[in-house]
């Protein structure tokens, strides 16, 4: 009986829990989030960071099932590192998890290729449903948006060349990232060290953003990053 039990041990295989990266600038909301997250036997949190650009580097490291993305982000918005992640690695499936639930903001992110969008005050088991239905290559979204991401997501299908015409579009990767560095006001030196260039070239970066926009100074600059989405101010 006792090898018999021990033959029915080796055959089990114990389920792939869902790896997951946690991606939001402040810490106690990620460490609250490991700690939820932990108490599911499905779901395995592989990392936390609280930088946008460090989020596109290590979601494409490890490739994990899931990465939850804050919109507010450092150095690199969220929109911008989904963009990224979803180019780089178009089968890592990105939740959105924001404070945010204006319209402009979740259009924005099923344009740059979301699997879901929840608001922070969904419940720890609408976030657990969340993470395991976008995982499974379904999408998710709070109720509160589900209608303005179901709209925008069947816009797309129907019309994938659409989203070309956003004004945003007119700048490469880039120049949006160079734009919200402008606008968090890093110093040209600052952004040359972030992006490993040369200050001259963050300079005809800047140039070739003001001539594509028709903009003129600094602060015009930064009212567009800001009417865009390239850089979101907490509220």
């Amino acid at each position: 009986a006792a090898a018999n039990s021990s033959i029915t041990l080796d055959r089990m295989t114990p389920q792939k829990k869902i790896t997951v990266i946690i991606a939001d600038d402040h810490t106690l909301v990620r460490r609250g989030l490991v700690s939820l997250l932990s108490l599911n036997n499905d779901i395995e949190v592989i990392a936390e960071v609280g930088d946008g650009r460090v989020a596109v580097e290590i979601a494409l490291e490890k490739r994990p099932d899931v990465v939850m993305m804050d919109l507010s982000m450092p150095n690199l918005s969220g929109f911008e590192a989904i963009r990224q992640i979803k180019k780089r690695a178009p089968t890592v499936k990105i939740l959105v998890l924001s404070a945010y639930d204006n319209e402009e903001y979740v259009l924005e992110t099923v344009l740059n290729g979301a699997d879901g969008y929840m608001l922070k005050n969904t419940s720890p088991d609408e976030l657990n449903n969340a993470i395991k239905t976008v995982a499974s290559g379904g999408t998710y979204y709070s109720a509160s948006v589900a209608k303005i991401a179901e709209e925008a997501r069947s816009a797309l299908s129907s019309s994938p060349d659409g989203p070309a015409a956003r004004i945003a579009d007119r700048l490469t990767e880039r120049e949006r990232e160079i734009l919200q560095l402008i606008a968090e006001a890093r110093t040209h030196q600052q952004i040359a060290e972030i992006l490993h260039i040369s200050v001259r070239t963050v300079d005809t970066h800047r140039h070739n953003i003001i001539q594509k926009l028709g903009l003129h100074d600094t602060a015009s600059l930064v009212t567009y990053a800001i009417k865009n989405g390239i850089v979101i101010l907490h509220r």
